[in-house]
Order: structure tokens, then sequence, then C-alpha cells
């Protein structure tokens, strides 16, 4: 029977000998993860690129009030023979020839296109600057999901070793029992399955652990295993503000933003698609020379020249219905826009109910659970002396055993909850909650 009961033993302790070698994973704090995955994250460098493209539209369109600039140039040169009078003779004329030339343009009047269309790109660069925000922030809650995952993982492990050493102690109680006749072998093999589950339970943490540090690694973009820092451990936050105070950020969140911003844009893309209602006029100069000249003539000034300055006028009276159907695509948009912006409000005030009711909740269960396991400690160390003096049988020991187990993973589950919610509340608002 002893023979058993060391096969039992020894399998899960080589299982775990062969799984629970350390990782190196580097240790690294949470803002410095949310800092490094700001930094790496496509979704971050996609929405900094959209502001930089977004900017470099502002200040083209500010280019548009100011003339474009051209210059030309270009030389020739002809030789070779000729007919004349039914003789060939050599080309005479000056083999080499050419031309200079400069021009601008600037539209004066343009019933106010290029002043929406700045407005738009103004806008537009709001829009942007709110998306990054908000893409930081996802990344933020994201980091921080995988970092608070890592957390969970490795509150789990320690409870498991818990678990696990309860389990052995019990072993070798109910062991001794039955050498001294005081306890069935029933006891002696049921507190070896607990041993078991406990060693599973422990290599089961022991992969969640892995598998979790190595998603943060990626999450982040740092080429070697990184894991949260121990000193994070038991940190789980707070939320001092009020209802009301997160409500109105919430309003001010960089989602209500981007889609205000998307609004404005909407608008002066509205008024711009009306302005070829209007006649556009235009202005032109320029400077033009040709000579013939071997070096060109440069800095001689012996080239003559000739200039030209024009105003024109362009009013469209019918173009094929193009600008009724730009003006409906523009209202359109504008329509919808109104209607994301006023749905971003409704998900912001949805969001924050729901998020900020879960935070509560768990912070609830948390305080509960601190209890449950207080309790479910006290009462399984009772069963054990009860169980070691007689006056308890094996089951009673087994279900306090049980009953720590569960309370010790409700209480982690419910501290990941608890930090989960906090950094949601926080990436809808914009902004971090210390």
């Amino acid at each position: 029977m002893m023979r058993v009961f060391s096969l039992v033993i020894a399998m899960p302790l080589a299982l775990a000998a062969q799984q629970t070698t350390g990782d190196g994973a580097r240790a690294i704090a949470l803002e410095d993860a949310v800092r490094q995955a700001q930094r790496n994250a496509p979704a971050a460098v996609t929405a900094r690129n959209t502001l930089r493209t977004s900017a470099a539209a502002v200040r083209t369109a500010y280019a548009q009030y100011i003339p474009s600039l051209s210059v030309s140039g270009s030389g020739s040169r002809q030789g070779g023979e000729t007919f004349f009078q039914g003789q060939l003779i050599p080309y005479s004329g000056a083999p080499w020839s050419f031309s200079r030339g400069m021009s601008a343009n600037l539209e004066l009047f343009d019933g106010g296109r290029r002043w929406y269309n700045l407005k738009s790109a103004q806008a537009n660069v709001d829009a942007a600057d709110a998306g990054e925000t908000t893409q930081r922030y996802n990344i933020a809650l994201q980091v921080k999901q995988q970092y608070f995952a890592v957390l969970a993982a490795r509150e789990s492990e320690s409870a498991a070793r818990r678990q696990l050493d309860q389990a052995q102690e019990q072993l070798k109680s109910s062991t001794a029992k039955v050498r001294a006749g005081a306890a069935t072998k029933s006891d002696s093999l049921r507190s070896a399955i607990q041993v078991g589950n406990g060693r599973l339970a422990l290599l089961t943490s022991q992969n969640n652990l892995r598998v979790a540090n190595a998603a943060l690694s990626r999450l982040i973009g740092a080429s070697d295993v990184v894991t949260a820092s121990p000193a994070d451990t038991a940190e789980m936050g707070r939320i001092v503000l009020d209802s009301a105070q997160l409500t109105a950020m919430a309003m001010d969140g960089p989602s209500v933003r981007q889609a205000e911003a998307a609004l404005v844009a909407a608008r002066a893309a509205r008024k711009a698609a009306r302005t070829p209602y209007m006649p556009t006029v235009s202005s032109s100069y320029s400077l033009s020379g040709n000579n013939t000249s071997q070096d060109f003539d440069w800095g001689s000034g012996r080239i003559p020249k000739q200039n030209s300055l024009r105003f024109s006028l362009n009013f469209p009276l019918f173009n094929n219905l193009s600008r009724e159907e730009n003006v409906t695509r523009t209202t359109v948009a504008e329509e919808n826009a109104v209607a994301a912006l006023r749905d971003a409000r409704l998900a912001q005030q949805q969001s924050l109910v729901q998020f900020l009711g879960a935070f509560r909740t768990a912070e609830e269960r948390v305080a509960i659970q601190l209890s449950t396991v207080a309790a479910a400690e006290e009462d399984l160390r009772v069963q054990q002396q009860r169980y070691n003096l007689g006056a308890s049988v094996l089951l009673d020991l087994l279900t306090s055993q049980t009953t720590l187990d569960q309370a010790r993973a409700a209480l982690i589950q419910a501290r990941y909850d608890a930090r989960i919610a906090k950094a949601q509340v926080e990436a809808l608002v914009g902004r971090d909650l210390k």
C-alpha cells in the first residue's frame, strides 16, 4: 500500500520538477510597460502618423492662399543641311536657341472654398489628436489587462502552493493515522488525491503565468520575456472621484472629442461643397524670353523678355449635377456625424455606469472574500485539529480545504476584476485616476 502512495506522490513531483524551473523573466513596472507599449504598438504608430498627415493637410490648406510659382527652361541645337534651289546647302542659322520662363497663379475668389477646407482640415487635426489619445488609453487598457492577468496568475500560483502544502500535511497526518489504526485506508487515498490535485493546480498556474508573461512581452514589444513587478502585486487601486465628476470627465473623453471634431469637419465640408455655386476669380502672371546663343546669355541681360498679367472669371452654369451630388453627400455625412456624436455621448454614459458599477462591486467582493479567506483558514485549522484528535471525519476536513481553495480563487478573481474595471474607467475618461 505504501508503494502505491509513493508512486502517486513521486510521479507529480517528477513532472513538477520539469515545469517549475525559473524562466528568467525580467520584471517591469506597470507604468514602464504602458509607456513602452504606447511607443511600439502598431495602433499607436498609426494614430501618430494620422495626426502627422492631418497636420500636413492644414499646412497645405494655408498654402492655398499664396500664389503657386513655377519656372521653366529649354535649349535646343539645330544643324545639318537643307535644300535651296535644288542644292543641298549647310544649315546657316544659329545652332543653339533657348527659352526661359516663370509663371505664378493665384485664385483671388473661390466662394469660401479654401476657408472651409482649412476649417475642415483643422477639425480633422483635432479629431486625429483625440483619436491618438483614444489609442493611447486603449493600449494602456490592453497592457493593464495583461499585466493584471500576470498578477492574477502569480497569485494563483501562490494559492496553489499553499493548497499543495496543506494537502501534503494532510497526507502525512492521514498516513500516520492509518499506520496507527485510527483511520481507514480510504482517508490516505483521499489525501493522496488531494496532493495530486494540488500539484496539478500548481502546474496549471505556473503555465498560465508563463503564457501571460509571453503575451505581455509581445504587447509591449519587448524582445525578451518580461513579467509584472512583484511590487505591484498587492496594489489594486481606488477611484476617489464621485459619479458626477466622472460623468463630466466622460462627457469630455477622447471618443466624444473625436466625434465632435468629426462633426465640425463634416459641417465645413458641407459648406465647401456649396461654393461651386459661386464664381471663381483667378489671376496669373508670366515672364518669358527666348534667344539664340551658345552660352544661353547667362547674366548678359541681352535676352528679349515678354510678360503678361491675366485675370479670369469662371462661373459654371451646369456641370451635370456634380455639385448637387457633392452637396447631398456632404449633407448626409454631416447628419451621420450628428448621430455619431449623440451615440458617442450615450455610449460614454452607459459604459461609465457599467465600468464604475463593476469596480464598486469588485471592491466589495474583495473585502468580503478577504473575510471569507480568513474564516476559511480558521475553519480549516479547527477541522485539522478535530481530525487529528479523532473528533471529525476526513470528509469534514476535505470540505474545509475545498472551501478555502474556492475562497482564495474568488479573491484573486475579485482583485483582477477590480483592477480591470478601474483601467476601463481610465480609458473611458482619457486620464489616469491615481
